[in-house]
C-alpha cells in the first residue's frame, strides 16, 4: 500500500495522458446572462494518486463530490442557454472552493475518514495539485469573466452546490440554501422568488455561510468583480438521480427567470 500511496516527484505532471481535462465548459457561447459554475462536480483521482487510499464507496459519500450538482447544472445550462463550468476531480484531491490558505483545500481527514493520499504532503505535492487542478480551472472562469466584461455582457453568477441531508447526526431540514456574504443583491432576490415556489424550505446561509477564508469563488469572482452573484445549495437526496437532477433544473429555469433583471 506504500507503494501505491506514494505520492510523484513534483517534476512530473499530475495529470497523465488518460486522465480528463480539469473542467469541461457547457454552452460556450450561451447567451444567458447567467453564468453557472459547479466547483465540486466531479469526483475522477488522478490515475497517480492511486485513489487516494480509498474504497470507491468512500468517494461516492458527499466528502468526495457534490452529489446531483452536475446532472443539475448541465441541464439547467442547456435550459436557459447559459455558460457554465463543472470541474472534474474529487475535493478530496483539491477542493476548487477553498482559498489556497484554507486547511482544508486538501483535507486529511474528510467527515471522519480519513484520507491516506492526503497525509503529510510537501508544499511541492500541494502545488502541484493547485498547478493541474485548481489554477487552470479558476483561469478559465476569469478569462469567461473578462470576456463578458470586454463584451458589455449582463452577468449573474450562480455557484452550484449541493449538501448532504444529514451531517455529524444532525438532520438538515431545507431543500435548498442561498448563501451570500458581503453582497446580498442577487441572494435576496432568489431567496424569495425560492419561498414564492410555495412548496420549499429555504435556507437563508444554510446549511452554510460564506467567508473570504473559507469560500473562494464568491469572494474572488462574485465579490472581487463586483458582480450580481449567489451560492446555491441543493439537498443531495433530492437530486440522486436524473429524474430529481431535471426536475429541479427544470424549477431553477423557471425561477432564474424571474430574476434575469435583478440590478444592484
Amino acid at each position: 500500500m506504500a507503494d501505491a500511496l506514494a505520492h510523484p516527484l513534483h517534476a512530473t505532471p499530475l495529470l497523465g495522458t488518460a486522465d480528463p481535462a480539469p473542467f469541461t465548459v457547457h454552452q460556450a457561447h450561451g447567451r444567458s446572462p447567467f453564468v453557472l459554475i459547479a466547483d465540486h462536480a466531479g469526483q475522477q483521482v488522478p490515475a497517480a494518486l492511486a485513489e487516494l487510499g480509498l474504497a470507491q464507496a468512500e468517494r461516492d459519500r458527499h466528502i468526495g463530490w457534490d452529489i446531483g450538482i452536475a446532472g443539475v447544472t448541465t441541464a439547467l445550462s442547456g435550459l436557459l442557454d447559459a455558460w457554465a463550468i463543472t470541474q472534474t476531480y474529487s475535493r478530496l484531491v483539491i477542493d476548487c472552493n477553498r482559498p489556497l490558505a484554507s486547511p482544508t483545500l486538501i483535507p486529511e481527514i474528510s467527515d471522519h475518514t480519513v484520507v491516506p493520499g492526503n497525509a503529510g504532503l510537501s508544499d511541492a505535492q500541494r502545488q502541484q495539485r493547485i498547478a493541474a487542478i485548481h489554477a487552470p480551472y479558476h483561469a478559465r472562469i476569469a478569462a469567461e469573466l473578462d470576456a463578458r466584461a470586454n463584451d458589455n455582457r449582463p452577468t449573474l453568477l450562480v455557484m452550484m452546490h449541493s449538501f448532504t441531508p444529514r451531517m455529524n447526526d444532525v438532520r438538515r431540514p431545507w431543500h435548498a440554501g442561498v448563501l451570500y456574504h458581503q453582497d446580498t443583491r442577487l441572494a435576496h432576490a432568489l431567496l424569495q422568488a425560492l419561498h414564492d415556489e410555495g412548496d420549499l424550505v429555504v435556507g437563508d446561509n444554510e446549511p452554510y455561510s460564506v467567508s473570504s477564508t473559507s469560500d473562494y469563488a464568491v469572494p474572488v469572482h462574485g465579490e472581487g468583480r463586483g458582480l450580481l452573484h449567489v451560492e446555491l445549495e441543493i439537498r443531495q437526496d433530492l437530486i440522486a438521480d436524473a429524474k430529481g437532477q431535471q426536475a429541479w433544473a427544470e424549477r431553477l429555469a423557471r425561477v432564474f427567470a424571474r430574476l434575469e433583471t435583478v440590478r444592484g
